[in-house]
C-alpha cells in the first residue's frame, strides 16, 4: 500500500530524516515512535505531499508521489494532526464536510455520509452546529477521525491524535479506535511516543532516533532482542515511568 524509498529531508544543513525506506503493509496499522523531534511527524508530512523530500521516493498503492498527482492521491488519505487541527470558525459540521464539498459532493451523498461517521465514531448529531471551542478534547478529536474519514480514504495518518487528551479519555478512545481500524480495514501510520499506545495498536512498530529508523517489528521483537542500547533504554525508561505506580497499587 505504503513504500518509503531512501526518503530523506534536511532544514538547514540539519538532518531531520535521513535516508529510510518503510514499508505500511495493506489493511496494518504501523506505528511510529522516538523522542520528541526524531522524525516522525515529518515522515508523515512527506507522505500525505504536505513537504517534498530532498531525495528518495514515496510509493502509494503503486504510483510515486509527485507535483502531478499529489493532490489525487492525498483525496484518498485521512490525516489527522495533533490536537485535531479543526478550523475554528467553521461548525462540526463545516469542518467534517469540507472536502467532500469542495469536491462537489451532493447534498445527500454528504448526509448519507456523515450519517454513518456519527455512528462509527459515536458522535452526538446534536452536537454538528456546535464550533471546535464548545467541544471537548475529547468530542473535537472524534470530529478530526470523522473529517479524516470523509471521504472514506485508503490510508489513515494519525499524528500523535490522542496525545492532549486525559488519561481516561484517552483510554476509551484508543479502544474506539482500535475497533474503527479492525471494523474498517483501513491501512494506518500512526505517530506516538507513548510505548503502551504503540503496543496497544501495532502490527509493526518503527522505533527512530534523529532522523533514522533504528529497529523494526513487533512489539515484542523490540522488547524482547532490543538492536542496540538506545532501544533497550527507550524501551527501559518507559517501563521505569510506570514501576512506582504499579508499586502503590
Amino acid at each position: 500500500m505504503l513504500e518509503l524509498i531512501d526518503v530523506a529531508k534536511h532544514y538547514n544543513g540539519a538532518i531531520a530524516l535521513a535516508p529510510t525506506r518503510l514499508r505500511v503493509p495493506r489493511g496494518e496499522t504501523t506505528v511510529l515512535i522516538g523522542p520528541s523531534g526524531c522524525g516522525k511527524s515529518t515522515l508523515l508530512r512527506i507522505v500525505v505531499g504536505l513537504v517534498a523530500p530532498d531525495s528518495g521516493r514515496v510509493v502509494f498503492d503503486g504510483e510515486t508521489l509527485g507535483p502531478a498527482n499529489v493532490r489525487r492521491l492525498r483525496a484518498r488519505m485521512g490525516y489527522v494532526i495533533q490536537e485535531g487541527g479543526l478550523f475554528p470558525h467553521m461548525t462540526v459540521r463545516a469542518n467534517v464536510t469540507l472536502m467532500a464539498r469542495q469536491l462537489g459532493w451532493d447534498r445527500a451523498r454528504i448526509e448519507t455520509r456523515l450519517e454513518t461517521l456519527l455512528a462509527l465514531v459515536h458522535f452526538p448529531p446534536a452536537l454538528l452546529d456546535r464550533y471546535p471551542l464548545e467541544l471537548s478534547g475529547g468530542e473535537r478529536q472524534r470530529v478530526s477521525l470523522m473529517r479524516a474519514l470523509m471521504l472514506d480514504p485508503d490510508l489513515l495518518l494519525l499524528d500523535e491524535p490522542l496525545g492532549a487528551l486525559d488519561p481516561m479519555i484517552r483510554y476509551d478512545l484508543q479502544q474506539e479506535l482500535k475497533s474503527i481500524f479492525t471494523q474498517l480495514g483501513k491501512t494506518v501510520l500512526l505517530v506516538t511516543h507513548d510505548l503502551a499506545e504503540a503496543a496497544h495498536f501495532a502490527h509493526t512498530v518503527a522505533l527512530m532516533r534523529d532522523g533514522a529508523i533504528v529497529q523494526r517489528g513487533p512489539m515484542q521483537q523490540l522488547v524482547r532482542a532490543p538492536a542496540d542500547a538506545f532501544v533497550e533504554k527507550f524501551i527501559a525508561a518507559q517501563r521505569m515511568a510506570l514501576e512506582p505506580l504499579r508499586e502503590r497499587v
